[in-house]
């Protein structure tokens, strides 16, 4: 049995601002064993950056971290002190941001960016922090490693800028990743090249992965365990080939509507769509938080809990007071009417 790497259980994240309390997240839970990818899906405001922020320790100081386990190796961290947890932020955990052109000081070169986490939690030899850069930056892809190191960020192009934070993210060989939109702003080749490097590194140092998108094309070909987000909260999670397969929350399927099916999609074919917006988590909040834009909606969603419930299929559960069969009953029903 695959060693687990991190167990999260019931994360919220509370922000105070001037109109109340935002909750941003709200009781998510998972876990990632070694060598194994999991994906955080779901629209812009969601959660998932303010999810993996969290686990780092990086929140804004305003913010308010509550859990009821947080596990790394087994250890709780939720309660770390920062000298602590920065001896594991970047040593044995890392992460890849999401843009990697704000993410890398344009003030230093990409050697002083790539050998300090190295210097400070392995050793204080700069010689061998610059052999393990050159090496992780040919690992990655880039020619002319050694040459590289003396170079701005300005100097490389976005995917190189990418490669460099990937290189950055391996120099203390962790054990967990947490990949912010990695491919966000580049091209398709590009990102299907990061995705493809992802994947080997992942392979050849045994590391987890948290890989969080909103982009269900990368999803597909990378996860082996999918946690959907909507307004904060898991919506439905469960193996990927269950969640593409037979997506059972309103919000997945609108999301898996929105993407074009090969084979499937007809060339000019209008793709779905989910109407409306994610709602204010500010305040108060009860029911289905999806209601206002499901076409499945009743009044019981008005007060409905949100809490996962498993279906027939081992691991996947979603958060739905409808099954299954109860929606195909109404589809039904409401084809027929209509014909």
């Amino acid at each position: 049995m695959s060693e687990t790497v991190l167990e999260v259980e019931n994360l919220t994240v509370d922000i105070p601002i001037a109109s109340g309390m935002l909750h941003p997240v709200r009781g998510i839970s998972f876990s990632v064993q070694k060598g194994e990818t999991l994906c955080i899906v779901g629209e812009s405001g969601c959660g998932k950056s303010l999810t993996s922020l969290a686990m780092m320790g990086l929140l804004p100081k305003t913010a308010q971290r509550r859990t009821d386990k947080l596990l790394f190796r087994g250890e709780e961290i939720g309660d770390l002190p920062e000298r602590q947890m920065s001896k594991l932020r970047g040593g044995a955990m890392s992460m890849i941001f999401q843009e990697p052109m704000t993410s890398l000081n344009p003030a230093y070169t990409i050697g002083d960016q790539l050998m300090e986490a190295f210097r400070r939690h392995v050793t204080r030899d700069r010689a061998v922090a610059r052999d393990r850069a050159v090496y992780l930056l040919e690992k990655v892809g880039i020619s002319s490693a050694a040459s590289r190191l003396s170079q701005y960020p300005h100097q490389l192009s976005g995917g190189l800028r990418q490669r460099v934070m990937i290189a950055m993210a391996l120099m203390c060989e962790p054990e967990l990743i947490i990949a912010d939109e990695p491919t966000t702003a580049l091209d398709v080749t590009i990102q299907a090249q990061i995705l493809h490097l992802l994947a080997e590194l992942q392979d050849e140092f045994d590391m987890g992965l948290i890989l969080i998108t909103h982009d269900l094309g990368v999803v597909a070909r990378i996860a082996d365990k999918v946690q959907v987000m909507y307004a904060g909260r898991t919506v439905e999670e469960g193996p990927v080939n269950a969640i593409f397969e037979e997506p059972a929350h309103p919000y997945t399927q609108g999301l898996l509507r929105c993407i074009p099916v090969p084979g499937k999609t007809k060339r000019g074919e209008r793709l779905g769509s989910v109407p409306g917006i994610v709602p204010n988590l500010v305040g108060d909040l009860e029911g289905c938080m999806f209601r206002n834009r499901c076409p499945h909606a009743t009044a019981e969603c008005d007060t409905a809990g949100e809490q996962l419930a498993k279906l027939s299929s081992g691991d996947h559960a979603h958060a739905c007071i409808r099954s299954l069969a109860d929606r195909a009953a109404i589809d039904a029903s409401s084809t027929k009417a209509a014909e």
